[in-house]
């Protein structure tokens, strides 16, 4: 019982050498601490030179760095969910491209506003070995350059929490392909929003949503 306490409080007493852009530590409960969980807990900070660069963007409303598109090294916000929570139970284990949401030891699904990073952008976490994929979006993401990484269950979803971590985009995506799914969906007011901002950067798809 000694050394379980003597972790909890090392992990609180590093909270403070961990500033708003560097990935954030979350605080181990007593069951986390017992199961050995150490994997979602190693905080890689973003480099000083990403930092510096970061600090004379605009910000969007989460007060986080806004990117040109095209720019790859990113610092981002990215928060986590799961098929399992209430307003995701109705799409099942379905991403917003009608495959399955991936989570495996190479590939894993993420969502985000598609005019930020359009459907198909493929990006690696500083620290982490995966791949991440951006196959879906949501309400909540759109405007902000925030991910969502998909997590298999409720418990994994907080361990993540909420953490500011260094983004490198592999490949970008489609926005073709992203406004073609998202012309169908015009009903809802964040797929329009999205599509309009797609195609005010790409305005050569407006007959694609025009179709």
């Amino acid at each position: 019982m000694k050394s379980h306490k003597l972790l909890g409080l090392l992990a609180l007493s590093l909270l403070p050498f961990f500033g708003s852009c560097g990935s954030s530590v979350n605080v181990l409960s007593k069951s986390d601490i017992r199961s050995g969980k150490k994997q979602n807990y190693s905080a890689v900070s973003p480099s000083s030179a990403l930092l510096r660069a970061a600090a004379s963007k605009p910000k969007d409303k989460h007060s986080m760095p806004i990117y040109s598109f095209g720019e790859r090294h990113r610092i981002v916000r990215t928060t986590a969910y799961t098929c399992s929570e209430d307003d995701h139970l109705c799409y099942g284990s379905k991403n917003a491209t009608g495959t399955n949401l991936r989570y495996s030891k190479k590939v894993r699904s993420a969502a985000a506003d598609w005019s930020f990073y359009p459907v198909g952008t493929v990006f690696r976490i500083k620290g982490m070995k995966q791949l991440f994929v951006v196959d879906d979006y949501g309400s909540a993401l759109t405007g902000t350059g925030t991910v969502d990484l998909y997590k298999p269950t409720k418990s994994h979803m907080n361990l993540w929490g909420r953490r500011n971590v260094e983004l490198s985009v592999v490949q970008w995506g489609s926005f073709k392909r992203s406004a073609e799914i998202l012309s169908g969906r015009t009903k809802f007011a964040h797929c329009r929003q999205m599509l309009a901002n797609i195609t005010r950067q790409r305005p050569d798809l407006v007959s694609v949503v025009s179709r």
